[in-house]
């Protein structure tokens, strides 16, 4: 699975980026079909502390799945993001069972 992070209008440092990657890569535990995942990182203009926004969107044949997560911490953000598109994923499976 290819992986692309985009920081909008900040560099993320190496240390977010390996995170970020380590816990994308999981994904692949869940559904081996993923073709490419977007990690977008925006920090919003907001006067509160979770103003740390995740969106992630995997491209899987046939469809796409979208995550968008804000927290404190963009870690926080991503294992949000990841828990949620696993259940995604799980759901997406399960549809191909049946049908």
């Amino acid at each position: 699975m290819e992986i692309k992070i985009n920081a909008v209008r900040f560099d993320a440092d190496k240390k977010l980026v390996a995170f970020i990657q380590k816990k994308v890569d999981k994904l692949d535990l869940f559904f081996d079909g993923i073709v490419l995942s977007e990690v977008f990182l925006r920090l919003e203009n907001v006067q509160d502390e979770e103003n740390k926004v995740v969106e992630i969107r995997l491209s899987i044949p046939g469809n796409d799945l979208f995550v968008k997560k804000q927290a404190k911490t963009f870690e926080e953000a991503v294992i949000q993001s990841v828990e949620t598109l696993s259940r995604q994923l799980n759901r997406y499976k399960e549809k191909l069972r049946g049908a």
